[in-house]
């Protein structure tokens, strides 16, 4: 493997831990609806388990409200009962064929543990790509060691490295402050 393609595959795994980070953002709730909240829910059909967005139309209907439309009527009861059974505090409310999802009100108190949980959740990502440098590092020394590269690549790669490094770490940075800033709007 050359130095190009360390650099490239580190830059890959940097980008897909922050997607990751940012996918891992859209489960925590703030006091807006998001339709993204109700993705991990998974919804007994026929059998075998399914994601909510595979049975119905999740979409918002205020800010406040997620509305769920099933795509076949007798999903309307089991998609109900998932989304009320699952770990995400929501009380969905059936009318006629549309499920009603009200995001409770958030108290000062619960926002500020959300806050705590997103920069836990920002400094694992950054943890995760800071380990994704010192392996791409590695593998450049490793390179060097065997007379592959030279120590002037070495050094100018791990200069490279750590600028995208640096870069990824701001954009973590940037999510973890928009998510803090989402969850203390009131």
């Amino acid at each position: 493997m050359s130095i190009v393609e360390i650099k490239q595959q580190a830059e890959q795994k940097m980008q897909q831990s922050v997607d990751s980070f940012k996918h891992s953002l859209t489960k925590i709730r703030t006091g807006r609806a998001n339709p993204g909240l109700l993705d991990t829910i998974q919804i007994d059909y026929y059998g075998s388990m399914v994601p909510l967005s595979q049975v119905a139309n999740v979409s918002l209907l205020d800010a406040r409200t997620i509305s769920v439309s099933p795509w076949e009527k007798g999903m309307s009861a089991k998609i109900e009962k998932a989304i009320r059974d699952s770990d995400l505090g929501l009380n969905p409310a059936a009318q006629g064929d549309l499920i009603r999802v009200p995001m409770p009100a958030m108290t000062e108190e619960r926002r500020k543990e959300l806050t705590k949980v997103v920069r836990s959740e920002g400094e694992h990502g950054k943890v995760i790509v800071r380990n994704l440098r010192r392996d791409a590092n590695d593998s450049v020394k490793k390179l060097v060691k065997e007379k592959l590269a030279s120590e002037d690549d070495e050094r100018r790669s791990q200069e490279e490295i750590q600028k995208f490094t640096d870069r990824f770490i701001v954009e973590v940075d940037k999510l973890v402050s928009g998510k803090e800033h989402d969850i203390m709007a009131v």
